[in-house]
């Protein structure tokens, strides 16, 4: 099981990203496997890629043209892709060197799939009308785990800590019928 950078195993539905728990989406280098994984599956001009990936994440991830295009004239620099004109667009597909390097790298790949799978359930969220939310959320959680501390380290640690679930199972139950 892959790991998430505060060391936790993987917990399906949540997206660490989203609350600081990664810096980005793609770390560095991931952009490129993604590209090439998209490409292993039919050749694509470069917004059907910008949109695949934003799919995938279920609007997490928002390539853009800064991010996508530059990748993609890497990977035809070094020689894992190569382009076709069709209709006015550039169309990239996989050249063999670029099927080797992403068989090579597989595991890296199957990794950032995943991950957008696991963002499935908050992409939909994650709006401009939604966003102001999340610095009220992360001071509610930094609440509740200051509450629990300062009772662990009094002496009334499991009933202090059972007095914060249940403030938080009253505020979710309140949240939901809204």
């Amino acid at each position: 099981m892959a790991k998430n950078v505060w060391g936790f195993g993987r917990v399906p539905g949540f997206a660490p990203f989203v609350f600081g728990g990664r810096n980005r989406f793609f770390e560095s280098g991931e952009v490129r496997l993604a590209v090439l994984s998209l490409l292993s599956e039919a050749p694509k001009h470069g917004y059907q890629l910008m949109k695949e990936m934003r799919e995938r994440s279920n609007g997490a991830y928002r390539a853009s043209a800064g991010s996508v295009y530059p990748t993609l004239q890497q990977l035809e620099d070094e020689e894992l892709i190569a382009s076709d004109q069709e209709q006015g667009r550039r169309v990239y597909h996989l050249t063999k060197a670029g099927k080797r390097e992403l068989e090579k790298e597989a595991p890296a790949v199957r990794e950032i799939w995943e991950r957008a799978e696991e963002c499935s359930d908050w992409g939909g969220f994650v709006r401009p009308d939604t966003m102001g939310l999340w610095g009220h959320m992360t001071a509610l959680m930094k609440s509740a785990f200051k509450a629990s501390t300062r009772a662990s380290g009094s002496g009334g640690g499991y009933a202090q800590a059972e007095r914060v679930r249940e403030v938080l199972d009253r505020a979710r139950r309140e949240l939901e019928r809204l």
